[in-house]
């Protein structure tokens, strides 16, 4: 009798889990529905209720909420309103990330929820700051959002105006947001590149490859803005005429302090001050104190603002044998480039451009300086006229592979292509010389081929 108890009540209770799930999903795809069309005053209610009786049900729940509160609080101009919504919102995201912990990135939800809380005046700065600083600490990996990267550096400024936190730390703030975004720029620019190679060799792109070279595009014009955004939040501060007197007063004081010779060297160097005696002080301190990759390079560039070019290219080799870090590296290979290019040893220079791309896929500035070593090897390269100026669309494909993974330089670059493009045979050359489809070889420096264009 006891056993038939028992069973009756697991089935009982299996009956009513099923129903109670079934109702659960019911209640789901009505909200889905309203919300998708977006019919929010019928949405509301019933995503109210699915998170009170079934807040695991799926994590769509939360995906369609957080769309919901987002429109919902762009089409009400009513401040209070807008609060009110924006901190539905943010308890939606607290609850995603409570039932559904595996799919939900801290450092992608504490992001959201700041960015929330900053464009609502949610919350004081400090408080608005944590969420974004929990994200940077606790998952680096996944605070990816260029808004929100430039938001975090934003309320760092406003801590540092407010007496609570250094200088010095805003600064080393400020190289790690920045190197954040320039590993994102490498993702996109890694895309990019064997696509732009393809569309090169004039072979045509599947849609799927079209779609990814105009998304990559859009990404990396908007790092660009972002970067210029985060500079000018740094403005003045970190300006020659700031950074010097500063890291005088401070250096007798300071000259044992690894880490803070290590932030005025590299701040230094990052905006060019290394005429100053200072920076030779600095250097030359941090160097007894442990020498390094990035005291190597430091030196390098010492010695090459000397004329010391020999001594230069020794320490840029070390700083790029030691580092680790492959954008510091990519700086070492395209200093030591370029020492090669002024020199005119265009291949062993063109060898280090394309090292500092390996380690930094959209540093453009080095496909433009290889274009221009293309371009200007036009009389040395082909065996006749139509082939020495075939040279230059070789040029200009290295100067749209610069606009194409470099946003900051795309403007320039594609003028830069466009002026190559227009010193290259003419349709009319290719028509009188019969090329139309051929290849040209280079067999100078250069090397490769160009196919020419078909008419």
């Amino acid at each position: 009798m006891k056993t038939k108890l028992i069973v009756l009540s697991i089935a009982l209770f299996m009956g009513f889990s099923k129903s109670f799930a079934q109702e659960c999903n019911k209640n789901l795809s009505l909200f889905n529905d309203s919300a998708k069309a977006g019919i929010y005053q019928d949405a509301l209610p019933k995503y109210e209720k699915l998170i009170k009786e079934c807040p695991t049900i799926n994590i769509a729940l939360y995906q369609r909420a957080d769309k919901m509160f987002e429109e919902m609080i762009e089409a009400t101009k009513d401040e209070a309103k807008q609060k009110e919504l924006a901190k539905k919102q943010i308890e939606n995201f607290k609850l995603r990330l409570k039932h559904f912990p595996q799919e939900s990135p801290k450092g992608q939800i504490f992001v959201e929820i700041g960015k929330v809380m900053y464009s609502n005046k949610i919350g004081s700065v400090e408080e608005q700051f944590k969420y974004f600083d929990d994200a940077w600490s606790q998952d680096p990996d996944n605070f990816r959002s260029p808004m929100g990267l430039y938001i975090y550096f934003i309320l760092f400024d406003k801590l540092e105006d407010a007496g609570k936190k250094d200088i010095n730390q805003l600064f080393v703030k400020y190289d790690e947001v920045i190197n954040q975004i320039e590993r994102m720029e490498n993702e996109q620019a890694l895309v990019a590149k064997p696509i732009m190679v393809k569309k090169e060799n004039q072979e045509t792109l599947s849609p799927n490859e079209k779609r990814k070279l105009k998304n990559s595009g859009i990404y990396l014009r908007n790092y660009s803005k972002i970067k210029k955004g985060i500079n000018n939040v740094l403005g003045q501060k970190a300006d020659c005429d700031n950074l010097i007197p500063m890291y005088t007063k401070d250096f007798e004081e300071k000259k044992t302090n690894k880490e803070w010779l290590q932030i005025a060297a590299s701040k230094m160097n990052g905006k060019d001050c290394t005429d100053d005696p200072l920076f030779f002080k600095l250097v030359e301190a941090l160097h007894d104190l442990e020498p390094s990759a990035k005291t190597a390079f430091y030196l390098g560039r010492l010695a090459k603002a000397n004329g010391d070019t020999n001594k230069a290219m020794e320490y840029y080799k070390n700083a790029a044998e030691l580092e680790e870090e492959p954008l510091d590296k990519a700086k070492a290979y395209f200093s030591i480039a370029e020492v090669y290019k002024k020199r005119g040893a265009f291949s062993s220079a063109r060898k280090y451009y394309n090292l500092a791309l390996d380690n930094k896929p959209s540093m453009g500035i080095a496909y433009l300086r290889i274009a221009s070593m293309i371009a200007g090897s036009a009389n040395n390269c082909g065996d006749n006229t139509f082939n020495k100026r075939a040279i230059y669309w070789k040029a200009a494909e290295y100067a749209r592979r610069a606009a194409s993974v470099d946003a900051n330089l795309a403007s320039n670059a594609t003028e830069t292509a466009n002026s190559y493009q227009q010193r290259a045979p003419s349709k009319t050359d290719i028509f009188q010389e019969e090329m139309q489809g051929k290849t040209v070889t280079f067999s100078c420096w250069v090397g490769g081929s160009v196919k020419v264009p078909n008419l």
